[in-house]
C-alpha cells in the first residue's frame, strides 16, 4: 500500500519499511517534513519491525485539500488514527519530530492504548516563541530555487548554525526539501498555506504531555533549538523524572536522527518496546 484515503477522500502518501515482528514504529515528521525523513530510521530498524511513516496533506506526495483550515491539528490526528486503522497497526513506538511530537501527544489523548513508546524530538507542550517565529518565517519564506545546488546553498545560508552536516548531509537535506517541478525549478515540499498553524502566540499543552501513559518516554534536544527550551526541557524533567533526555551538542531544531548520540539512544529505546 503506497496510499490510504482519508476520511474527506484524499490521498495520503505512505511509506512502509520492513515486515518484522517487533513493535511497529510510527515516524511523525515535523510540519512540513516528509516521511523520507525516516530513511536512517527504517534502515536500522526495519530488519525486526515494521517502520511506518506518512506525508500530511499539503505535503509531499499527498494532496493538497483545496480548504487552509484542513491542516488543522485535529484532522491530521484524525487522518494519523486512520492510516494506523488501515494499516492495522494496533500497538506501535510512536518517533515524532516536531509537529509530530505533539501529534504524539495527541494520540495519548485520544487513543492511549496505541501507544507502546514515544520519542519526542526537539518539542514538547511548551514552545519558545523566538522559535515558533523562526518556523513561521520559514514556512513562509523558503523561496522557489533555479537549482538543487541553489537549494542547497540557501539551506546552508539559513540552517548551518544549528546543524551537524558535511557536504552530502546539505545535499541530502536539498532533496529532503525542495522537489523539481516540470518547468526545472526546485520547489519546496509543503503547501505554504500551513503557516496558518505557526500563526498566534503559542499555547502551552500541558494536559496532552500529562496524558502520556506509564511508557517509554525518551526526549531528543538540539541545544541550540530556540523551539524547545532550556527551561521547557527542565519542566518536562520534573514531570516525569524518568524519561531520558539526550542533549544534542550543536544542533538546532531539529535533530536528523542521524546523529550517533540520538542513535545510541533510540537503540536502548526500541529494545524497551
Amino acid at each position: 500500500m503506497t496510499g490510504v484515503s482519508t476520511w474527506d477522500g484524499l490521498n495520503l502518501k505512505l511509506y512502509q519499511w520492513g515486515d518484522g515482528p517487533g513493535v511497529p514504529l510510527l515516524c511523525l515528521p515535523g510540519l512540513v517534513r516528509t516521511g523520507d525523513d525516516f530513511a536512517t530510521i527504517a534502515a536500522r530498524y526495519g530488519h525486526a519491525r515494521r517502520v511506518v511513516s506518512l506525508d500530511y496533506l499539503g505535503r509531499g506526495g499527498s494532496d493538497w485539500p483545496a480548504e487552509a483550515s484542513r491542516y488543522g491539528p485535529e484532522a491530521t490526528l484524525r487522518d494519523v488514527m486512520d492510516v494506523c486503522a488501515a494499516l492495522h497497526l494496533h500497538r506501535v513506538g510512536v518517533i515524532g519530530t516536531s509537529f509530530g511530537g505533539l501529534l504524539a501527544m495527541g494520540l495519548a489523548m485520544a487513543r492511549p492504548t496505541l501507544l507502546a513508546g514515544v520519542v519526542l524530538n526537539d518539542i514538547g507542550p511548551e514552545l519558545g516563541a523566538p522559535g515558533a517565529d523562526s518556523v513561521l518565517d520559514f514556512i513562509s519564506d523558503t523561496p522557489i530555487m533555479p537549482s538543487q545546488d541553489a537549494a542547497m546553498a540557501y539551506l546552508r545560508g539559513q540552517l548551518r548554525d544549528g546543524m551537524r552536516a558535511d557536504a552530502i548531509g546539505w545535499e541530502d537535506l536539498a532533496r529532503l526539501t525542495y522537489a523539481q517541478a516540470p518547468d526545472g525549478t526546485w520547489r519546496p515540499h509543503w503547501d505554504r498555506r500551513t503557516a496558518i498553524l505557526m500563526q498566534g502566540a503559542p499555547r502551552p499543552l500541558w494536559p496532552l504531555f500529562h496524558a502520556l501513559p506509564d511508557i517509554p518516554l525518551l526526549l531528543l534536544h538540539g541545544s541550540l533549538s530556540r523551539l524547545l527550551t532550556d527551561d521547557g526541557v527542565a519542566a518536562m524533567r520534573a514531570a516525569r523524572p524518568a524519561m531520558p533526555v539526550v542533549e544534542v551538542e550543536n544542533v538546532g531544531h531539529a535533530p536528523t536522527l542521524a546523529e550517533p548520540d540520538v542513535l545510541a539512544a533510540l537503540d536502548m529505546w526500541v529494545a524497551s518496546l
